[in-house]
């Protein structure tokens, strides 16, 4: 049996936004929409992982997957750290994750939709929230990145909701092996039936 190929390292251009004051409009829900957005305080690390995977895999959301449980349980249970989850119909639905860093800085460190609520305007009122929700701890700036492996919609929308291009860099990122994969599915949880 042959061995599986491992996958080729992709290129990438990362942009860095940043944000100086705070949105002046906020985006209303869409209608005939079931959506609630709380925030996942102590989040078992399995779902964290769950949520990076179901919103991140098309994107190449890597390094948080790659990480042991100390080294993950260490950012995502940190003070500075808030994750807030929305679901859809009672489902999961998407993330987002704020971070607290020094200068009086928050960096929106993840964002995103999962593909079964994508195209249904949820993304425009989500950033919004995430926006506010950011804005809320009076931060000097609001920092994001994305790159060039991230949806197309990505960058535009940080545009039209108030961020600006700061710098760009180069990337090389290393998408899953199957064995990761594998090693990932198999660490998770059984089901509790």
């Amino acid at each position: 049996m042959a061995k599986p190929a491992k996958p080729k390292s992709l290129k990438a251009t990362v942009t860095h936004l940043q944000m100086t004051r705070r949105p002046r409009t906020s985006t209303p829900l869409p209608v005939n929409l079931h959506a609630t957005l709380m925030r996942a305080t102590d989040i078992p690390l399995h779902f964290y992982r769950y949520l990076q995977w179901q919103v991140g895999q098309e994107w190449h959301w890597v390094e948080r997957l790659r990480m042991s449980d100390a080294q993950l349980a260490e950012i995502v249970h940190a003070k500075t750290t808030r994750i807030f989850v929305l679901s859809v119909d009672g489902a999961p639905a998407g993330f987002f994750e704020l971070s607290d860093r020094e200068e009086a800085t928050v960096e929106l460190c993840y964002f995103g939709l999962m593909d079964h609520v994508r195209k249904r305007g949820l993304g425009q009122w989500m950033l919004g929230q995430a926006l506010s929700t950011a804005w809320s701890t009076t931060p000097a700036r609001v920092i994001v990145s994305t790159n060039t492996l991230d949806h197309p919609a990505a960058l535009p929308l940080y545009q039209k909701m108030g961020f600006e291009p700061a710098s760009q860099n180069g990337a090389i990122i290393r998408p899953l092996s199957d064995e990761e994969i594998l090693a990932m599915v198999k660490a998770a949880p059984p089901n509790a039936d």
